[in-house]
């Protein structure tokens, strides 16, 4: 059936252009969450200013009312405080990413800001049902690079400190008692994690578990009866053997050893893990290789995890469960429909349809995605995802690489905006995990230690010739596209493999090592010995940092460029963006440059969104000859852009 379907689709006319608005507007409604009761279900949508905000509906349908009231930026972050009175909401200024924590009192409508400290940034934010009217909060109030953890009482708005940080936490893990009694840090002699553990929130710490630089550790919680903890490892602790990918066990709170094996995949992580919130016992992992796979380990959920398989033909994810565990909201994100939530009733088994995300999308026709093994120049093996463009015969497409950020992160199979949207003006649109991507095991994660613009560009060269000898892609009209190090992998495309690449497009990506190590925010404090480790010493080895920084190599890049930055962008500076323009315009190469005045790391508000997109468009259909969507100039209202002269930055 696959050849008959290849003459049909080459039979088949393009489909409608997808305007940008409805990929990249506001969704309709996103993000569902379950009230703790099970009665009712927040929600982020649109205000009537089109600026998202926080929504609360009854389950059993209605209008949804407007309980948060942000006229600017739009809300992103929210969640339910356990209490059924309150919702909590993160907000930064600008994408300055120092998040406040608010509270809304759902009876009174009163808002208010829960950590009203300037400069600061709320980070990690834990609740328990044993104590639903308490929260603890980290904080950076007293020292910008560390967050001591904050308890919070929701009633009276209070912020009292709990447990002081000692300089090298980077994560805090309390017992069913909601009672700070584990800590992850970090060592800075060696880039090793250390797991911590005390007996009463009074004792002293003690070690009980060390991972190097180059092991996988992490921790998810206590056991119900806190002598034990949930944890993600990739070493033999006492027992168990040492894995190249992490495995989930149990390991003793007393002495660190490994005292029972819940499960590990041999071609991949632990992905996500689901708990039983009452007896703090694991209900269900998730594997991720090519396709995110759920394996019910609760004999009380199998039923659960097997009409839901049957139900939901995207990537599942359980979004929120009631507090009783009897309602679920799961998300079904498939790579051609919009993405749809829905509610699940474990009473009665049954799956019912709350939204679509994007319900003007059913008009159009969206491309699936494939995924495929790519075998890279030194023989290793890469994970690659494949969208086509609907309508268009497979062979010799304008192609482009979208190369994801991080980098210590991953593509993933199932939704993806931007490889709808390519697919749709045409593009044949290729994602990779290379090296240093996250989810494969540590022996890929560090094999792009020390390697930027080394072999984890050459996984991307590599990629691109797959494409063209797969007959997919025409090698003379492949561009590189990214945000944050997938634009750094697009100026480093252009600097380093210029033969590669017909034109690249950079959002908010470093152009110069060092200085983007030197600049990192305060908070990055406790992992700075780990980014050395993984980027490479570029601060004190200057022959590696001109190497890597494709601010040296500004007269290489001769093919055509667009730079996108965000003006309060606290990961990668604006810095980062002037240099490469200045460096270029220094030695006569052209660069289009565009910066957008209220926006960080990445494009928050939808008319910045649609504008970026729409630019984009233009500047890839200039160079690879793809199609141009409708302008939407309603949409763009109120942008932030600013074209910058190159010859005007100093």
């Amino acid at each position: 059936s696959s050849a008959a379907e290849t003459r049909l689709l080459s039979t088949m006319a393009p489909p409608e252009l997808i305007p940008q608005s409805v990929l990249f507007g506001n969704p309709d409604k996103a993000e569902p969450k379950i009230s703790p009761d099970g009665t009712r279900y927040a929600y982020l949508s649109s205000s009537d200013k089109g600026v998202l905000n926080v929504f609360v509906v009854p389950v059993s349908g209605g209008e949804g009312k407007m309980v948060t009231n942000d006229t600017h930026r739009g809300i992103r972050m929210f969640d339910w405080a356990l209490d059924n009175v309150h919702l909590l909401y993160k907000q930064d200024v600008g994408g300055d990413e120092n998040f406040h924590l608010h509270a809304v009192n759902l009876s009174t409508d009163v808002v208010r800001d829960l950590t009203p400290f300037e400069g600061c940034r709320c980070d990690a934010l834990m609740m328990s049902k044993e104590v639903p009217g308490s929260l603890l909060v980290g904080l950076n109030v007293r020292d910008k690079s560390v967050f001591d953890m904050h308890r919070v009482d929701l009633k009276e708005g209070t912020a009292v400190v709990d447990t002081e940080n000692p300089g090298d936490v980077a994560q805090w893990i309390v017992d069913h008692e909601f009672r700070i009694r584990g800590c992850m840090a970090t060592v800075q002699a060696d880039g090793s994690k250390v797991l911590r553990v005390r007996d009463t929130a009074e004792s002293e710490w003690r070690k009980i578990a060390e991972w190097p630089h180059d092991e996988s550790g992490g921790v998810h919680r206590f056991t119900r009866d806190g002598t034990g903890l949930f944890v993600e490892t990739s070493i033999a602790h006492g027992k168990g053997e040492n894995s190249d990918t992490t495995r989930l066990i149990v390991m003793s709170a007393s002495d660190g050893t490994e005292t029972e094996l819940i499960a590990t995949d041999p071609r991949c992580d632990v992905d996500d893990v689901e708990f039983d919130d009452d007896d703090d016992t694991v209900e269900a992992v998730s594997f991720d290789y090519d396709r995110k796979q759920w394996k019910a380990v609760s004999p009380a959920v199998a039923k659960d995890y097997e009409v839901l398989g049957r139900e939901i033909k995207g990537t599942m994810t359980l979004t929120s469960k009631s507090s009783d565990n009897k309602r679920w909201i799961v998300s079904d994100f498939s790579d051609v429909k919009s993405p749809r939530y829905c509610l699940y009733d474990r009473t009665t088994s049954s799956v019912s349809l709350l939204f679509l995300a994007r319900p003007k999308l059913e008009a159009y026709t969206l491309a699936p995605m494939s995924s495929h093994i790519i075998t890279v120049s030194d023989n290793e093996k890469m994970v690659a995802y494949l969208t086509l463009p609907p309508g268009t015969e497979p062979k010799s497409l304008p192609l482009v690489l979208v190369v994801h950020g991080g980098p210590w992160a991953r593509d993933h199979w199932g939704w993806n905006p931007q490889a709808q949207w390519l697919a749709n003006r045409g593009y044949a649109v290729l994602m990779v995990n290379f090296r240093a991507s996250t989810g494969f095991g540590k022996r890929w994660l560090h094999l792009g230690d020390a390697q930027w613009g080394e072999t984890m560009q050459q996984d991307l060269t590599d990629a691109v010739a797959w494409a063209a000898k797969e007959g997919y892609a025409d090698a003379s009209r492949a561009a590189i596209f990214g945000g944050s190090y997938g634009g750094y992998a697009t100026l480093a495309g252009l600097a380093f493999t210029p033969e590669v690449y017909c034109c690249g497009v950079d959002i908010v990506g470093p152009a110069h090592l060092r200085t983007l190590l030197q600049s990192v925010p305060a908070y990055w404090a406790p992992m700075k010995k780990m980014l050395t480790l993984r980027v490479g010493d570029v601060e004190n080895d200057d022959a590696l940092n001109q190497k890597a920084s494709p601010f040296y190599h500004a007269k290489k890049v001769v093919k055509p460029l667009l730079i996108a930055q965000g003006a309060n962008d606290p990961r990668v500076k604006q810095a980062e963006s002037d240099q490469m323009v200045q460096a270029m315009h220094s030695v006569g190469t052209k660069v289009e440059y565009v910066l957008y005045a209220d926006e960080g790391h990445g494009f928050a508000r939808p008319c910045n969104r649609v504008d970026f997109y729409q630019r984009a468009e233009v500047f890839l259909a200039q160079h690879c000859k793809g199609r141009v969507g409708p302008a939407e100039p309603d949409q763009t209202e109120g942008h932030s852009a600013s074209v910058i002269d190159p010859a005007s930055l100093k």
